[in-house]
């Protein structure tokens, strides 16, 4: 607080002139006169502060205990009332932002913690709000970080995802299997209607063997006949067409 007879109050800020130790006025930012003796100007930022909020241990609805931080964001909007309402502004959101976290998550499930952190955010937000607003303080954010589980619960969440892991992988292959299936069904019943569709496969796979593996293959008796069975489909075809 001073006393002097010129003062700057810098753009960020607003001064508070006290008369005799009464408000007198708010003096916006730039070159500001008072009187000798008589005003003292104590000056308020109106920037936004960043207040981290202490991790803590909670326990959740379902008898979970997290250690839970968080961080707020606050700016003054009355600078009067900043000062004349309470003592210290900040201390006091301090110690009223880390029993409202205790509070909403004392109220919450584990799973609702870890899944609906931007509610929990707005909520947080809301109460603090209510509560500051009488301070001359607007709290515009407040976000949950860095919570941290007990070990034993880390193990078992990291069990139950490697579990469902496997299950969807089951799952996949199993319906990999049914696709598999019909298709053979389907290629059976294009065989079946035409016999000269297998010994054609058949080529192709002694085709392929030798190819990849430097083979030597033997053609038995009943291959042989189901290539003379090939050459006759063919001449068939011929003569019909």
């Amino acid at each position: 607080m001073t006393n002097d007879i010129v003062a700057i109050v810098r753009q960020f800020e607003k001064g508070v002139v006290f008369r005799l130790g009464k408000v007198q006025a708010v003096r916006e930012p730039g070159l500001r006169f008072m009187l000798p003796f008589v005003d003292r100007m104590e000056k308020v930022s109106m920037r936004t502060v960043t207040m981290p909020i202490a991790s803590q241990q909670v326990i959740t609805r379902d008898n979970v205990s997290i250690a839970l931080a968080a961080v707020a964001y606050y700016r003054c909007v009355d600078a009067a009332l900043s000062l004349v309402a309470i003592e210290d502004v900040r201390q006091a959101i301090d110690q009223i932002a880390q029993t409202t976290v205790r509070n909403v998550i004392g109220r919450t499930t584990l799973d609702q913690v870890l899944s609906e952190t931007e509610r929990l955010n707005e909520q947080i937000k809301i109460i603090l709000d209510a509560t500051t607003e009488k301070w001359g303080v607007l709290v515009e954010m407040v976000e949950l970080k860095d919570i941290e589980l007990p070990e034993s619960l880390k193990r078992a969440m990291a069990r139950e995802a490697e579990a469902e892991r496997e299950k969807r992988a089951k799952i996949i292959a199993a319906e990999g299997e049914a696709l598999s299936v019909a298709k053979l069904a389907e290629a059976a019943d294009v065989i079946a209607a035409h016999p000269i569709a297998l010994q054609l496969r058949n080529l192709q796979v002694l085709s392929e063997i030798s190819t990849e593996h430097n083979s030597t293959i033997v053609f038995p008796a009943q291959f042989l006949d189901s290539v003379r069975a090939i050459g006759g489909f063919v001449q068939r075809e011929v003569e019909a067409g």
